[in-house]
Parts: structure tokens; sequence; C-alpha cells
């Protein structure tokens, strides 16, 4: 391990930065035989080359990661059950070194739930908010100035903790809102959010309910700030909304498949990850069994999807994904091949296409970005 670490410190060091500058991969994993926690590679966005990734820190399943607004720290996720003898998962704080990549851990602090499966952090930086899958819950934990996270400021439990699923949880961009995604409920929460206490209350109405085992994960907000767009994870569909920044309010306007024309939704087949490309202009979504990338474009005035094109991702299981700051590299992260697969994406219609360059992660489940 220690000569593959020197091999990778030197590939960043040499490798050319591009007219982009240097750019930090972290891939988030299922900890196992193959892997050990969080992996970090370097993007040249002019080229569009990684380095070999090389373990930028131990930690246990660190299956969800993300990084603070100022690149000096990054937080994942650890999908435990069990936290310091309480039946809760944790979140763990890191400090990027910018040099090497590598992360020196700063603290870990409870989820107060267990199996937390995503996180986020308010647009001031200032709070974490975690979702608690196993537990139904989302939590609040404060960011100290020195990147560590403090006890909860805020938990809520979602209405039955045997049937509730919590997913994710988002603040929109005026830093007033959290949106928390409920898999077992069926159901989209909106909460006031308390940027100064870190706090979070029901907002009115407090939630909209989707279709009967539809199954809502995660949530795109559109960089506008005037649409969101919900993964179902069961139904294997998008729905496109409305939202109302004024009073946290969203509405559904389409619902899409993200499966190709004529194929039905089959029992190894799930959603998993939906991302807005930078411009506003795309949408990306990752189905797991069938394996592909599901491309849309947006309507600039309605915000509704028309699909464009299903890439295949060359691997097994695409849980989670990424785009770079720049918007021009998708990273597909194929959890069951142990792969994660390199695409360019067409700044003009969106499309997809492979590199041809693919690197080895065991278990790779989340992608995340750090420009310099």
């Amino acid at each position: 391990m220690r000569q593959r670490w020197l091999l990778f410190v030197a590939a960043l060091t040499l490798a050319p930065s591009g007219a982009h500058g240097q750019t930090l991969v972290y891939f988030g994993t299922y900890t196992d035989a193959k892997s050990k926690g969080i992996y970090v590679s370097s993007l040249d966005t002019a080229s569009g080359r990684l380095t070999e990734p090389g373990l930028a820190a131990e930690t246990v399943n660190p299956s969800f990661l993300a990084v603070h607004a100022s690149g000096r720290f990054l937080y994942a996720v650890n999908e435990v059950a069990e936290f310091r003898g309480e039946a809760a998962g944790s979140a763990s704080a890191f400090a990027i070194e910018s040099a090497s990549g590598r992360l020196r851990p700063l603290n870990q602090s409870s989820s107060k739930g267990p199996g937390p499966c995503y996180l986020s952090l308010d647009r001031a930086g200032r709070h974490l908010l975690v979702a608690n899958y196993d537990g139904g819950s989302v939590v609040v934990l404060p960011v100290g100035t020195d990147g560590a996270l403090g006890p909860a400021t805020a938990f809520v439990q979602h209405r039955s903790s045997d049937a509730a699923r919590a997913h994710s949880i988002d603040v929109d961009a005026a830093n007033r809102f959290a949106i928390a995604a409920d898999l077992g409920l069926d159901r989209v929460f909106v909460y006031r959010f308390d940027a100064f206490r870190g706090g979070l209350a029901a907002n009115d109405p407090p939630f909209i309910s989707l279709d009967p085992g539809a199954g809502p994960r995660h949530v795109a907000l559109h960089p506008g700030g005037r649409f969101a767009y919900v993964l179902n994870e069961l139904s294997m569909t998008l729905t496109a909304m409305r939202y109302d920044p004024e009073r946290g309010v969203l509405s559904a306007t389409q619902t899409v498949s993200s499966l190709p024309d004529g194929i039905a939704v089959a029992a190894e087949f799930s959603g998993a990850e939906v991302l807005s490309h930078p411009s506003g202009r795309f949408l990306y979504a990752s189905n797991r069994g069938h394996d592909t990338i599901a491309v849309f474009t947006v309507d600039e005035d309605e915000g509704t999807l028309r699909l464009l094109e299903h890439v295949s991702t060359r691997g097994k299981t695409p849980r989670g994904f990424g785009i770079d700051p720049t918007g021009a590299y998708l990273l597909a992260a194929n959890q069951d091949s142990d792969s994660v697969v390199v695409f360019r994406i067409d700044p003009g219609t969106g499309r997809l296409a492979p590199t041809g360059q693919t690197l080895v992660v065991g278990s790779p489940v989340a992608v995340a970005f750090v420009k310099y």
C-alpha cells in the first residue's frame, strides 16, 4: 500500500493541471475485502485524464460524500447500525490536504439514527444535514470553523420508524428550506431551515405525496431555483416539480420513466442517483440493473423533461455518479463491477461519450469533486 500511495502522489504532482487547474475526485465506497474507505484521484479537466486512485482515508462504509464550499473539508456518512453503543450511524469530518489529496480525520458525530445514507451541507457551510435510512429520520449537525462536527442541533423522526426510510436531504438555493425524500412513506418533506441555529420545522404544507410505491430517493434542485426533480427508486421514474422558493412549496408537473420505451421495471432494477447539469439544461439519472445513465433535456420555461438517450455505464450497478464542476465530465461508479467509468459531456447536446478510461475502485458508490 505504501508503494502504491507514493506512485499516486507522484502522478498527482506530475499530472498536467490544464487550463482549469487541478480537480480532486473522491470516491466513497462500501468497505469490504476490496475497499478500506475513501479513495482519491486527480482529474485533468483539459484532457479528461485521471490519475490512479489511492486511499485517502480509512473509514467504515463511507457511502455518501459532501465537500465544503471552501474546499478545505470533506464529510462522509458511516452507514452502520451502531455508534458508540447507540442505535445510530455517524458522520465523519476530514480536512483535505490539497497537495496530496489525503484526508486528515477531524472527528465523528452521531447521526442519531441507524443507517445514515446521505448528507449535504447548507449554503453557508455551517451545518451538515444527514438522512438516516434505517432510522427513518433526518438530523442537523453543526460545522465548526475548524471543520469539526458538533452534536445534533435538530432531529426529526418521520411518521413511523418502521415504514419511514429517509433517503436524502438538501437545502434550497436561498438556504431557507430543507427538502427531504422518504422512500418508505412516498413523500417529499419540506422543512423551514434555521440557518443560524441549525433548526428544522415543518413547512406548510409539510410534504408532497407521490404515487404509492414510487419510493422517492434523491432530489436534484435545478440551478435556477424554480424546479426540482425527484428520482423514484422503486417505480424507476422521475417526477418534475415546480418549486416556489418564497413559500417552500413543491408541485408536481410531470412524471416520466427513467427506462427506455418498452422496458418494464424488473425485480433487479432500481433507480439510484439524479443530478442536474451545472448549466441547468440537462438532467442525468442512473438505473441499477439496467446499468445505464438516462439523459434528459430540460425545458427552460416549464422545467419539464424530454428523454434524449440511455448510455451503458460499462459496468454493473451504477449507484452514484458525479459531474465535475466544469460540466465537462461525468464519472459513473459501478458498485458491483468495482469500476469508475469516465464519460465526456457534449456541452451543446448533453449527450455522453465514453472516454475509454476506467478506474478500479472496490465497491464505489459515491463521487465528489474538489476544484483548486
